[in-house]
């Protein structure tokens, strides 16, 4: 495309917030979104992007900054494709996100709603999330005005995260304000310990070197776990006094890490959750706690990643559930896609029983335990793809469900499912959603029977444009 059809636009005035976080204005009739465009700015854009509606592109030159925009904390705000929203005040994110569940629920599936609640904010906007990943890279990601040719060995390589769009780019990070220390101390401690020892940082296009990832996890009660993960590299006898003096420096260093873990991975991806995890030092887990309830999490568990969201976050569902409760009879209460069954085990004290189904193995084994450990009798998880295993024949042995909780992932629930849940009719549902398009679509599926009584969107992701939202449904009663 020619330079003609990606013009350079000059004062251009950003006049609200779109999708995805980007600037919205006006040019000529036409719609163009402008990367990290705050309402109020005066801008120069670079367009990139030409369709027949709209075109996207972004800041070259701010003319005129909004009174509303803000200097970003962070020193990697630009280059690093989290915390997009640095820049726009915390009340304005929140009040952009609740507008976004409006807008999807009412304009993809076309719903009624009630008013909508207000948006739950997060009380800590930094330092908020108890687990972060981190990746090695022979090859990191050259921000503005670096050569790769001028650079030292040392120099090239990266600890950090991946760049949005590209696998093999790692940017490196010197500082972190999502989760608290010891995260930051810990990265740049194992960095600065393989540079000094000669440890191969991993090379993401030809699946090779001797360090790969770091997984910390810091949670509420104090505790931290550590896993680190070696490359192909570090199989064989000789390379294992390499993993155990890297980790024994660690565990040394660092006091605090209550359980540290190591896995060998040697295939093309990153995912480890079928490959052995070997505990070098500390406990087996960590735990999470929530009132009189302690969540086990394993190197493999699934958990919120704000702890503090995520006791809001199911405190209301708790809340919508005990709304549906009648007469005080404890009803039979089906959590899908429970996970490690945390939502389940927090609703069993208002059920008769509670059935939790997920698709992961081993996040069924984590509730199992999770439900021994805090002596709770009357909660069943099983393990199975949710459209195989939830059918007539699975209710008439588990028990028809009085209220069924659903927490899927972004993808939402397989048409299958929603079948069967129409056919089942639970007086009501509650949908817990990380995505409210998927969401939309879903609860369109159900409003021929069911009417939608209470939403409620909660932000558990400071700074960034996602939002988890909750949906109560009450059957109708023609």
């Amino acid at each position: 495309m020619s330079r003609k059809n990606k013009p350079y636009l000059e004062g251009i005035t950003v006049g609200a917030t779109a999708a995805e976080g980007n600037g919205l204005a006006h040019v000529d009739g036409k719609v163009l979104f402008i990367r990290q465009g705050i309402p109020g700015d005066v801008v120069d854009v670079q367009v990139n992007k030409v369709r027949s509606g709209y075109s996207q592109g972004y800041i070259v030159n701010i003319k005129s900054p909004s009174p509303h925009r803000l200097d970003p904390f962070c020193l990697h705000f630009g280059d690093c494709g989290g915390c997009t929203w640095q820049t726009l005040p915390y009340g304005m994110q929140i009040a952009f996100k609740q507008q976004q569940v409006v807008d999807q629920l009412t304009r993809i599936g076309h719903l009624q709603l009630p008013e909508v609640s207000p948006i739950l904010g997060s009380e800590k906007t930094d330092h908020y999330r108890n687990k972060l990943e981190y990746t090695f890279s022979n090859r990191r990601w050259l921000v503005a005005g670096e050569d790769w040719t001028t650079l030292s060995d040392e120099d090239r390589l990266g600890l950090g995260f991946h760049v949005s769009g590209f696998f093999d780019k790692v940017l490196d990070i010197r500082e972190c304000h999502l989760q608290r220390e010891p995260s930051n101390a810990i990265r740049l401690f194992i960095k600065q310990y393989a540079i000094e020892h000669g440890l191969s940082f991993y090379d993401l296009r030809e699946n090779r070197g001797f360090l790969r990832t770091l997984m910390v996890r810091t949670t509420s009660t104090g505790e931290n776990m550590l896993v680190v993960c070696f490359g192909g590299e570090a199989q064989g006898p000789d390379s294992l006094p390499k993993v155990e003096a890297l980790l024994e420096a660690v565990k040394t260093r660092f006091p605090e890490i209550t359980s540290l873990y190591y896995v060998i991975n040697p295939k093309c991806n990153d995912a480890y959750g079928d490959l052995p995890c070997t505990l070098y030092s500390g406990a087996e887990a960590v735990y999470e706690q929530m009132e009189d309830l302690r969540f086990k999490i394993g190197p493999k568990s699934f958990y919120q990643t704000n702890s503090a969201q995520a006791y809001r976050l199911y405190s209301v569902v708790r809340d919508f559930v005990r709304e549906g409760i009648q007469d005080g009879v404890k009803p039979v209460i089906y959590d899908l896609y429970t996970g490690t069954g945390t939502i389940a085990l927090f609703l069993s004290a208002l059920a008769e029983k509670v059935v939790g189904i997920e698709y992961v193995p081993e996040a069924i084994e984590d509730a199992k335990v999770n439900a021994r450990e805090n002596r709770i009798g009357n909660a069943e998880f099983i393990a199975g793809d949710m459209k195989d295993v939830l059918n007539a024949e699975f209710i008439a042995s588990h028990g028809k469900p009085g209220i069924v909780v659903l927490d899927p992932p972004r993808a939402g629930i397989h048409p299958d499912v929603a079948q069967v849940l129409l056919a089942c009719a639970p007086q009501r549902m509650v949908y817990v959603s990380c995505n409210p398009a998927t969401q939309a679509r879903d609860l369109a599926v159900f409003a021929p029977q069911y009417d939608i009584i209470h939403v409620q969107p909660v932000d558990m992701f400071p700074h960034t444009t996602h939002v988890e939202n909750v949906v109560s449904l009450v059957r109708k009663s023609n």
